[in-house]
């Protein structure tokens, strides 16, 4: 099942994610985020990052790969993966997610071809930004982006995102 949004800034981007999907989360859950760098794969996951009341602030792990986000609430922990600049699924198994996956919910950005084996159920999330125009520097998170949600898996049979 595949659920298409729009969103026109950062605020609507976070939105999206704190009420679209963030209420079906649960332990165990696994979020791929495709999209051009700049669509937004960090600023929805801050959204998923409130929505869950994970200590922040989150930002792109581009740098260290991957973050965890202990949940503030007694709920599950946020773990928030940028596989960009993995080069093999041999290195995305020496994070070791396996060992963390089904106690956290894990967000991995540039996950499409390299996390699906985490879990058959899983969300992918496609980002991608409006072609042409002009791209205003000062405001680099506005300008429209489509967001589809695709849900993988038994898990999310019968589940509806709705905005």
């Amino acid at each position: 099942m595949t659920a298409t949004f729009t969103a026109s800034d950062a605020a609507q981007m976070r939105a999206l994610a704190r009420d679209v999907l963030a209420p079906h989360l649960r332990a165990g859950d696994v979020v791929l985020l495709t999209g051009d760098l700049g669509a937004g794969k960090t600023t929805f996951t801050q959204g998923l990052g409130d929505a869950l009341g994970v200590r922040g602030p989150i930002a792109s792990p581009t740098f260290i790969i991957a973050r965890t986000h202990p949940s503030e609430v007694g709920g599950p922990a946020l773990i928030h993966v940028d596989a960009y600049r993995l080069n093999s699924l041999a290195e995305l198994d020496d994070l070791d997610l396996d060992a963390t996956v089904d106690d956290a919910v894990t967000v991995v950005e540039w996950g499409e071809d390299r996390a699906e084996q985490l879990s058959e159920d899983r969300v992918h999330v496609v980002i991608a930004r409006t072609r042409g125009g002009q791209v205003d520097m000062e405001r680099p998170d506005e300008g429209d982006r489509t967001v589809a949600f695709t849900l993988f898996g038994e898990r999310w049979s019968g589940v509806s995102l709705v905005g």
